[in-house]
């Protein structure tokens, strides 16, 4: 495959251009998930851990109720290996509930909690779980379950978390608004609370990190079915120490994190929970990501803050800030992941606050970072993704073998190999052979690694545009349309055309009080782009379909231009 020399170039360019402080290569202990709380209790136990809309727990009192929810669990027959699904927003629920099946040797699935009862049968039918975790505000997703999927409901209440005014008000205004779920006395529905004395405790069960899921999680689900990742406690855990060892330390020690990344979705598990558990830091929950100016009046609460946030997230707080003078300096490390930050969105918002971007690139099959920018300015480079975490290699090969190794500046499909890669697809053999080959995994991005070894992310393989025999890449176009003063977002993807096979239809939203025309948007790209990548077709919209994290429903895309042909 690869050439000694080449590798041996490049690692050269990536140890140079490391952050200051940061190795290529880490010692990685075995431990386990559940192990990181543990250990944190005994360094910082009387710490706060998490503040929940103002009502705030030490470490010690975190894991007394992580500690009472396994003995709860296993009391109602989870035990090691059973796939339970956790269908719960951020909240104190979500970190209890998860550390307690990981006690337990028990595998969670991770639901989002905005999906339909379908979406959610479809899970649990491969996941093959018959015991879901969720709140009494979502029981009607998941009535129609009950016995051809469930066996057990575990039925919590946000109101039980929230500071005493607080949950009075939230129950409140549920029975005044006739919001107050029905949920019927049966032996299949279990009510969950915490009685504030454990009676007796369990031990964690013997875990093998190597091979033993501490997850299932589910990805696909923007491209077609959903396969569920199998992610070890070695993938998870590695991930933590890898992010670690990337975080500035003067950050990681003094810094609160703000957890508004869903985590259900990997990567707010990642850095919104674990990374923050693990180093003892403080956690300001808040529940809803599209809840902008809570986000906001959460982020003026403390003086160092470290934001796990997705481009539509950044995007929605420069809106917000838009004529006022909000006042973000108090953000020390702004993270950014799950889809691509275009370049003028990072320069607006670095121009808001004294906070220093630190953007990832990762799947959920690395559990997920496999790269990131440094946080040193001189060091960053725009429309890159930085380099490699530590213990991470990372080739650029070749798009019809996946064989051959493509030299610095040429594009190729990205193939990652780390300690974080999944074990593999769960009930999917074949997908994983193709997927994992030689310890490789073949992420299905197309990419490439420059002369100073930064790397870019140019598109996904399967959304590439083949157009009269060009490889046309949608993000390229996407970020000359939305360098457009008038053009506030837009997405590109490839429909059929007769002639050259593929050609280019551009979705865009206007700026507010803005107006263009098709002929308007054909004439700049011209003026930036060769004549095969200009789009041909221009439909102006008043939002972009997305998933829950900000990534643009390119499917749904393609399902409305066929449905008006």
């Amino acid at each position: 495959m690869p050439n000694n020399n080449n590798v041996d170039k490049i690692e050269q360019l990536w140890e140079k251009s490391y952050p200051k402080g940061a190795r290529r290569e880490i010692k990685i202990p075995e431990r386990t998930v559940y192990s990181l709380l543990q250990d944190t209790v005994l360094k910082k136990g009387n710490a706060v851990s998490i503040d929940f809309i103002g009502k705030k727990y030490t470490y010690a009192q975190l894991k007394e109720m992580v500690d009472e929810a396994a003995v709860f669990l296993s009391d109602l027959g989870v035990k090691q290996y059973d796939r339970v699904g956790i269908m719960v927003p951020n909240s104190p629920i979500y970190i209890i509930m998860y550390f307690a099946l990981c006690k337990l040797g028990a595998v969670v699935v991770q639901i989002n909690p905005l999906y339909t009862s379908f979406e959610i049968s479809v899970e649990l039918a491969d996941s093959n779980a018959d015991i879901i975790i969720t709140l009494d505000d979502f029981y009607e997703k998941v009535s129609g379950l009950r016995k051809k999927y469930l066996n057990k409901i575990v039925i919590c209440r946000i109101q039980d978390y929230l500071p005493g005014a607080v949950g009075f008000i939230y129950s409140l205004g549920k029975s005044l608004k006739g919001k107050r779920p029905k949920i019927p006395k049966s032996g299949d529905i279990i009510y969950f609370k915490h009685t504030k004395k454990l009676e007796r405790e369990l031990r964690e069960v013997k875990i093998n990190p190597l091979i033993d899921p501490a997850v299932i999680q589910y990805t696909g689900g923007t491209t077609g079915t959903p396969k569920g990742a199998l992610l070890s406690h070695e993938n998870l855990v590695s991930n933590v120490y890898q992010l670690n060892e990337w975080i500035p330390e003067v950050d990681r020690r003094t810094g609160f994190f703000l957890a508004a990344i869903p985590y259900f979705h990997v990567y707010g598990m990642m850095t919104s929970m674990l990374l923050p558990i693990f180093l003892g830091s403080e956690i300001l929950i808040v529940p809803d990501p599209r809840d902008t100016k809570r986000i906001l009046d959460t982020m003026k609460k403390e003086k160092s803050i470290i934001f796990p946030g997705i481009p539509t997230m950044y995007h929605s707080m420069l809106r917000y800030l838009k004529g006022k003078k909000g006042d973000l300096s108090n953000l020390s490390i702004l993270l950014s992941g799950a889809a691509p930050m275009a370049a003028d969105l990072e320069r607006q918002f670095t121009s808001r606050t004294k906070g220093k971007i630190i953007e990832g690139y990762g799947l959920t099959e690395a559990s997920p970072v496999v790269c990131a920018t440094p946080v040193d300015p001189a060091k960053r480079k725009f429309g890159t993704v930085g380099f490699p975490l530590p213990n991470t290699e990372v080739k650029i090969v070749d798009i019809e073998t996946g064989t051959k190794e493509m030299e610095l500046g040429e594009m190729g499909e990205l193939i990652v190999k780390g300690p974080q890669v999944m074990l593999g697809y769960l009930n999917r053999k074949e997908e994983t052979d193709q997927t994992i080959r030689e310890g490789w995994l073949y992420t299905g991005d197309i990419g490439l690694i420059d002369k100073e070894g930064y790397i870019s992310i140019v598109d996904r393989k399967k959304d590439m545009i083949i157009a009269g025999g060009y490889n046309v890449y949608p993000r390229e176009i996407e970020e000359v349309l939305m360098s457009h003063p008038s053009i506030d977002e837009a997405s590109v993807i490839g429909v059929r055309d007769p002639h050259r096979g593929e050609t280019v239809k551009a979705y865009i939203v206007l700026r507010e009080g803005k107006k263009l025309n098709q002929k308007d948007v054909v004439s700049y790209c011209s003026q930036k782009l060769a004549i095969y990548k200009i789009p041909k077709s221009v439909e102006f919209v008043d939002s972009l379909p997305k998933s829950i994290v900000g990534k643009v429903l390119k499917r749904e895309l393609v399902e409305r231009n066929n449905r008006a042909l």
